[in-house]
């Protein structure tokens, strides 16, 4: 190779964002899957990524065929299908956020948010039901926690209410950024007790009498996902549709628990999408008579974007290990969110640094990314409550008021 040739990916199917080869601690079905998905957004998804994102509309029409990828819920075990490793659903979010944080988070939502509610929590009557065909992506979920006046607080200030009335439960209250909510045929929703203060969890059906979704305007993150406004009025919710084991917010935690993991992985994607579409732009555009990459304070932000991608892949990973071996904890869950978000911030800013004037043009999609790369920081817990999660498990006090 000469000192001119950059570095190249270890094989025509590895990323070149992947700088330590991560990708070979995949099986080779787990690879032929990650394969057939990369190539499946390179198609369908890469080519209209930024139109959906400047009409902030969700691109529904891709659940079909996202369907036909069979990857949805492929983290719980089926009586056909046993539960795939979480370095292969993790990654395959990585991928998808590597293409479009927004069809990544939309897929996010229903397979790991709204599936993991029902797999962790449901009984085995209420899997059966509901989970097969979310599977197929024939009913598409949504998972409503959040809250107009509750975020960081939401463990114990939850302001939806729940009523226990004959053989239904009666949900008074509202939620916000819900994800999916404008167009999903279910929403899991936390709520309250208001018999002991509890927060139960719940599957609301779309066509539940007083449940309505709202779409939330003026979003500029994470466009394309049609976050809502959801209010409950007096609605009606069969006993049958409360989960069986969501009985207090410590059962919600083991959902959030798992997901957080998710999302490091999907902040290491966005990194690798920005880093990607600078890396190329730096070896094609010319200044001064030679390509920027050329440059030494070019090579000196590619090469910190490549650190920040290599560590915080490494740390979503052994995250994946320890949930697959069963010695998972909040805290391990919480440093990944809250490291690979922060370092996040730092890529996609470098990202756009390199590109000039250039990079705020949304043909270029790093300022799709940039803005996008917001909505992550925040979601699933602020890097400061995650860390007021690691300190507490690291000295076993409690810093939180």
């Amino acid at each position: 190779m000469s000192e001119h040739e950059p570095l190249g990916p270890l094989s025509p199917d590895f990323l070149e964002s992947d700088f330590y080869g991560y990708q070979s601690m995949l099986d080779d079905a787990e690879i032929e899957v990650v394969l057939r998905t990369r190539q499946f957004l390179r198609d369908e998804v890469a080519p209209r990524a930024n139109e959906f994102w400047e009409k902030a509309s969700s691109p529904v029409h891709l659940l079909p065929l996202i369907a036909e990828l069979e990857i949805a819920g492929l983290g719980y075990a089926f009586d056909d299908r046993k539960a795939s490793r979480k370095l292969l659903t993790g990654w395959l979010e990585m991928e998808f956020a590597r293409i479009d944080p927004s069809s990544g988070t939309m897929f996010s939502v229903h397979s790991s948010l709204a599936m993991s509610s029902i797999s962790i929590l449901g009984s085995e009557e209420q899997r059966a039901r509901w989970l097969p065909a979310m599977r197929r992506m024939e009913t598409i979920g949504a998972f409503g926690l959040s809250e107009p006046h509750g975020g960081s607080d939401v463990a114990g200030g939850l302001e939806t209410t729940a009523r226990l009335d004959g053989d239904h439960w009666i949900l008074n209250g509202s939620k916000r950024w819900i994800g999916n909510a404008t167009f999903a045929d279910l929403t899991i929703v936390f709520a309250k007790d208001e018999a002991d203060g509890e927060v139960k969890g719940f599957v609301v059906e779309k066509h539940f009498e007083g449940f309505r979704a709202e779409k939330i305007e003026g979003k500029y993150s994470l466009r394309a996902v049609e976050n809502a406004d959801v209010h409950l009025e007096n609605c009606r919710v069969p006993l049958g549709n409360k989960l069986a084991d969501a009985n207090s917010f410590a059962d919600t935690a083991k959902v959030l628990r798992l997901t957080r993991g998710g999302v490091a992985f999907q902040a290491v994607g966005v990194m690798m999408g920005a880093y990607e579409r600078a890396v190329a732009y730096a070896r094609e555009r010319e200044q001064f008579g030679s390509p920027i990459a050329s440059f030494q304070l070019i090579a000196d932000l590619i090469a910190r974007m490549t650190a920040n991608i290599t560590a915080s892949l490494g740390m979503a990973i052994r995250v994946s290990q320890l949930q697959d071996n069963g010695v998972h904890y909040d805290e391990h869950a919480a440093l990944a969110k809250t490291f690979c978000t922060t370092r996040l911030r730092e890529v996609v800013s470098w990202a756009r640094e390199i590109m000039g004037g250039n990079g705020i043009l949304i043909e270029h999609d790093v300022i799709r990314f940039f803005a996008d790369a917001e909505a992550l920081y925040s979601y699933e817990g602020t890097a400061q409550i995650n860390n007021l999660i690691v300190g507490r498990g690291v000295t076993g006090f409690s810093a939180f008021v």
